[in-house]
């Protein structure tokens, strides 16, 4: 027991910082949300218009959660709850792999396993660790609830909820990382799931049946295959069904307890899916340094050009849908006239989806500048640069493949919009609005580009919180900001919400100007610090 103790009590003491935060964020969207949810929708004739237009349209409901009724607090979870879940996600799967494969790479679990801990140990305490994080979160969640008058068991059944998702996919990370042979490896397989599961809830919520005063929906059977289903299922403040929470328990425990069996049969370093063996020479194609980052970093450059393409093609594709009903319903065209200004509502439901295509192009950036962090934290950045590659050089390299992979992922979905609009028979007009929204996008990732530059330059060990973080706070203002009535100073902090617009036949520049100042400054801040810049180990 004392072993036990003593390695639960360094996971503590190593994550405090990063648990509290995600746990607070949590639990503060939550209370800003009901708090801007009841300035926008204090009546229930406004959230009974809103939730009709849900359920007639299949891209709010591909964003948002389960609709059981027009009370505050069921309608508040509509609006919120899968964004709570995915953070509890998020921070599930990260810390999971962290102190497993991540351990087995810096070699800390090789250290750990020749003490009497030996080696099933160390990945029980990184579960318990996982559960309480989550338990934390379900209580300041639920707290969030509580603090704003809500009922008490609806509040204690939201919180719950969400912290049961993040046990899903704290059992799903665990797993990955007996799967993969890197921490890299294990984090994309934990994301990638994260991420089609939270959209298979999405699809599954929209072919749903609706009922007959058009308040709720029951979920299709699609929805009941993924975890966010699962929560989304609970309908809390509602029918306060607890046995779906079990239910993630459940499988998140079973999970667990597979990762564990899995780990004492393998060995210490090895994975279940062997890497894939490399050539015995370099191709011509890795003759330079920038074409080592292009081929280190081109996977995650694809992965999120298909998450453009497929955004795209829903942005125009659905346009013609949101047209019909935002026709008949104003609060939707509300919604969507605070983001593209005056223009109509097909102009206003592109904007909404490019706005998003605006967060995958800053996570494309984001990713790849992290992977320049962990190639200096593992030690294999110190060889290149060993050779006649400088520190600029190096980094330069890095912010030129992530500005392509920005450019890539919006060409993808200007792509992707074209095909929509051919499949619909739609307006080639609209395209000005796509081509126009696209390239304000590209401006909005390359502010998160070099920012987080910066970071890791200035504070290197920051680098991968600090960046991710940044894109969350973005979302969440430019997204949600205009739903949940933030200010409008609020929302245009972030840097997608401040991209140029079509306003009906004018263009509306905004902040264009600003972020290409802000992205060129902060590009030749981060390369003028790097000269002095010393290589950082993992920490």
């Amino acid at each position: 027991m004392s072993r036990f103790l003593a390695l639960l009590g360094q996971r503590l003491r190593r994550d405090w910082l990063q648990v509290v935060l995600w746990t607070v964020g949590t639990a503060l969207l939550a209370y800003s949300s009901y708090v801007g949810v009841a300035g926008t929708y204090g009546s229930e004739q406004d959230r009974t218009s809103l939730l009709a237009a849900a359920l007639a349209n299949p891209v709010i409901l591909l964003f948002r959660g389960l609709p059981s009724g027009a009370d505050e607090g069921a309608f508040m979870v509509f609006l919120i709850f899968p964004w709570l879940a995915i953070l509890a996600a998020f921070m599930s799967t990260f810390l999971a792999v962290r102190h497993t494969r991540g351990d087995e790479e810096a070699g800390r679990a090789e250290l750990v396993a020749a003490t009497p801990a030996a080696r099933s140990l160390p990945i029980v305490a990184t579960a318990v660790h996982g559960v309480l994080a989550n338990l934390l979160l379900a209580a300041l969640t639920a707290g969030a609830f509580l603090a704003v008058g809500l009922d008490a068991e609806g509040s204690l059944l939201a919180g719950a909820a969400a912290g049961a998702v993040g046990v899903v996919f704290l059992g799903v990370g665990l797993f990955a990382a007996q799967l993969m042979r890197t921490s890299r490896g294990a984090n994309s397989v934990a994301v990638w799931t994260v991420m089609a599961t939270f959209v298979l809830a999405g699809i599954g919520n929209a072919i749903g049946t609706p009922s007959d005063d058009l308040t709720s929906m029951e979920s299709s059977w699609l929805a009941w295959l993924s975890p966010f289903g699962w929560g989304e299922n609970t309908r809390a403040f509602d029918e306060n069904l607890w046995w779906p929470a079990f239910l993630c328990l459940g499988v998140g425990i079973a999970l667990a307890a597979t990762s564990i069996a899995l780990s004492s049969v393998r060995d210490l370093g090895g994975s279940f899916v062997a890497e894939r063996l490399g050539r015995g020479a370099a191709s011509a194609a890795l003759s330079t340094p920038i074409a080592l980052v292009w081929r280190l970093t081109r996977g995650a450059v694809l992965g999120w050009a298909v998450g453009g393409l497929l955004t795209g093609m829903l942005s125009t594709s659905l346009a013609s849908i949101v047209q019909e009903v935002g026709a008949q319903n104003p609060a939707v065209e509300e919604i969507l006239r605070q983001i593209s200004g005056e223009g109509s509502i097909e102009q206003g439901t592109v904007t909404t989806f490019f706005t998003m295509l605006g967060v995958l192009a800053a996570c494309c950036a984001v990713q790849i500048v992290c992977r320049a962090r962990q190639e200096e934290a593992h030690g294999t950045a110190e060889p290149l640069l060993a050779a006649p590659v400088g520190r600029v050089r190096w980094l330069g390299d890095y912010l030129v493949v992530a500005l392509v992979g920005i450019v890539l992922v919006i060409a993808a979905a200007i792509g992707g919009a074209a095909i929509g609009i051919a499949g619909q028979d739609g307006e080639w007009d609209l395209m000005t609005t796509v081509l126009v929204t696209g390239a304000g996008q590209v401006a909005a990732a390359s502010v998160f580009l070099v920012v987080t530059a910066l970071a890791f330059v200035l504070v290197p060990r920051l680098t991968i919180p600090l960046g991710w973080t940044l894109v969350l706070v973005a979302m969440v203002l430019g997204l949600f900001g205009p739903l949940f009535g933030f200010p409008e100073w609020l929302v245009h902090l972030s840097p997608i919400a401040v991209t140029p617009t079509i306003d009906g036949n004018d263009v509306d520049l905004r902040g264009l100007w600003w972020l290409v100042l802000a992205a060129g400054v902060g590009a030749a801040a981060s390369l003028a610090l790097m000269r002095r810049r010393e290589l950082t180990a993992a920490g």
